[in-house]
């Protein structure tokens, strides 16, 4: 009898200290996911603060006799890789991107949608099936067009829906398009498109920097490989190349674009590359705790504007938090 209950209490006691430590690693790693979380909104007010310095505060200049007060600011650029930043007890890695590199598809006309459409591997009717779909629904009538849809389409489907003859809100929309499939949508699709600024913004930001802006253009320091790949004539041999000038600096005219990928390449492809950049920005923040696997981001879509009184404003907030997911790994 002494033997069987010594028995079941060592059970009993290695049950207890078993869930005791699971609990605490339970405590620990939401602490620190917690901990990483802040990191990360640390870094991405960061860069907003490094983004309004840069396009609407000018730097102090200083005389060679006085000394700057205090080291200079990195210049954080978009569409490149930024060093980790210590903070805390960890660091933050933060990636700036403008939307000037994606395809507005509330404003963009059907060439250079056709255009975007060459990355892809489907066939020509399917690419005019898409791009005659978007401008259907972003549209206001409901006349649809050669290989478009309007509502007729759509009420035919197993789940019927309208089409919305309105801005697109989001990019994630273009699921409901017709000819736009999740295979689609997520190789690629999704990182070539953006919605800011929407028709009904687009005056009052043409107002303030974006005076001007050519929607059907895409800014060559914000472009990325793979939209570089869709137009005319960019080998894997010329991205490469591109990308190896960026990573040292900007192009700060379409003559060092030129100068890269040849004058007969760059005839078929001018009338879409542009150096301006819009006032809207897409920041990624992703914070991490010293000793630790864990890490937790957060995204933001930033208007910067010296209309606003804080220089910039949100307009998109995305929290890329996984307690859930960590800790089921951990059980």
């Amino acid at each position: 009898m002494v033997l069987w209950v010594l028995m079941l209490l060592t059970v009993i006691v290695g049950e207890f200290c078993f869930t005791m430590r699971t609990r605490v690693n339970i405590t620990s790693n939401f602490k620190e996911s917690t901990q990483a979380y802040y990191i990360a909104v640390a870094g991405l007010n960061k860069a907003i603060e490094q983004i309004v310095r840069q396009e609407i505060m000018p730097p102090k200049t200083v005389t060679v006799d006085e000394e700057p007060e205090e080291e200079p600011a990195p210049d954080w650029r978009i569409n490149t890789d930024i060093a980790p930043m210590p903070f805390g007890n960890g660091e933050y890695e933060v990636r700036i991107e403008n939307e000037s590199g994606r395809i507005n598809i509330n404003l963009a006309n059907k060439g250079l949608l056709q255009t975007m459409l060459r990355g892809f591997d489907i066939d020509e009717s399917e690419k005019d099936i898409i791009t005659d779909s978007i401008l259907d629904w972003r549209d206001a009538d409901r006349n649809h067009r050669l290989n478009g849809a309007e509502d007729d389409y759509y009420q035919s489907l197993p789940e019927p829906y309208e089409s919305k003859d309105d801005d697109f809100d989001s990019i994630e929309e273009l699921l409901f398009v017709r000819g736009v499939t999740p295979e689609i949508y997520y190789q690629g699709f999704e990182n070539f498109v953006t919605v800011f600024p929407k028709n009904k913004n687009q005056r009052r930001t043409k107002r303030s920097k974006n005076k001007g802006f050519d929607y059907n253009q895409l800014n060559v320091n914000a472009i990325p490989a793979e939209m570089w790949a869709a137009l005319p004539g960019i080998t894997e041999e010329l991205i490469e190349e591109i990308l190896a000038y960026r990573a040292e600096k900007d192009f700060n005219s379409l003559r060092e674009v030129q100068r890269i990928i040849g004058p007969d390449v760059y005839r078929g492809i001018a009338k879409y590359l542009t150096i301006q950049t819009t006032s809207y920005y897409t920041i990624s923040s992703t914070g991490k705790i010293r000793g630790s696997r864990i890490s937790e981001g957060v995204t933001a879509v930033i208007l910067i504007s010296n209309r606003i009184r804080a220089k910039y404003q949100i307009i998109e907030w995305i929290d890329e938090i996984s307690h859930q997911k960590r800790f089921k790994g951990i059980l």
